[in-house]
């Protein structure tokens, strides 16, 4: 199901995986002050999977997602949500914009993950595109103290919980299909949160709701985003790119939530953004072997 390599394509499916992104961490930030994260990522699974009905329907019914390869789903599922639930229970410990910046170690477990198991090119400009991304979120973060808040460790895990499922995502969309992949992350989730959501469940007000139909939408069509991206480019090229997520939190953070935005934020987005052009710059072809 590989699509054509190309990183403009890639770089356009991103743009929307951003944006929506971006959407979601308000959104998580505005709920989880009232209900359980088991909560949230159930009644997200539950929306997301209403808005893919009719999408599976006009591709061919279920059997348009069927898949050989259930237990790569269920591993790379059973990863990305409690790698989500980590990232959501973080937002209500540190600022939207830490959180975000703390993720964004992920490149560098992604890129030693797909350089060893899926044998992905390790060229220069990759490794100086997460290189600069990296030095920009540390200018971001900044700890303005030695001590560790615990919400900056469960972050870290996240980030870590999510460069596995990227990878295993990468892995998946050589065989499956973005849709299916999508499917499958929300049917998987969905059983796994059932008995805790129902431990903790509570009657959302209508405000919530409209919050929680955004996450469900963001987080739904994002995921279909990252798919997309991924079809068309390396995980080690894709990843970079998200990096532009942090600086967009911390704005977003700094005029919603009056979250600290500053000469060394924009210091740091600059060095993200530089990490991402270098980053699209065209790799050379390997050398055919002499005969």
């Amino acid at each position: 199901m590989s699509a054509t390599p190309s990183k403009t394509m890639a770089a356009l499916w991103m743009a929307g995986w951003l944006s929506l992104m971006l959407v979601m961490a308000v959104a998580g930030r505005e709920t989880t002050r009232e209900l359980s994260v088991f909560q949230i990522m159930e009644v997200r699974s539950v929306i997301g999977f209403a808005l893919l009905l009719p999408i599976i329907s006009r591709a061919g019914g279920f059997k348009a997602v069927a898949t050989r390869r259930l237990p790569q789903h269920l591993a790379r599922n059973g990863v990305h949500y409690f790698a989500q639930l980590g990232w959501f229970y973080a937002l209500t410990l540190i600022g939207i914009g830490q959180v975000v910046a703390i993720e964004f170690t992920m490149p560098i477990w992604t890129a030693v993950l797909a350089a060893t198991f899926l044998s992905e090119r390790m060229t220069l400009w990759k490794i100086a595109a997460v290189v600069l991304g990296v030095v920009g979120v540390v200018m971001i973060v900044r700890p303005a103290t030695s001590e560790i808040n615990p919400g900056q460790l469960i972050a870290l895990a996240a980030a870590i919980g999510f460069s596995i499922s990227m990878i295993l995502a990468k892995s998946l969309t050589r065989t499956e299909s973005a849709l299916s992949i999508l499917f499958w992350m929300i049917v998987v989730q969905a059983v796994v949160g059932l008995l805790p959501t129902l431990a903790v469940w509570i009657w959302p007000s209508p405000r919530l709701w409209g919050w929680l139909f955004v996450i469900g939408v963001c987080g739904t069509f994002s995921h279909y985003c990252l798919a997309s991206a991924l079809r068309h480019a390396d995980a080690t090229i894709v990843v970079p790119m998200d990096f532009l997520r942090v600086p967009l939190t911390a704005t977003a953070g700094w005029l919603l939530y009056s979250e600290r935005l500053d000469g060394w934020t924009v210091l740091g987005a600059a060095l993200i953004l530089c990490g991402n052009l270098l980053n699209l710059k065209p790799v050379p072809p390997v050398p055919a072997p002499a005969r």
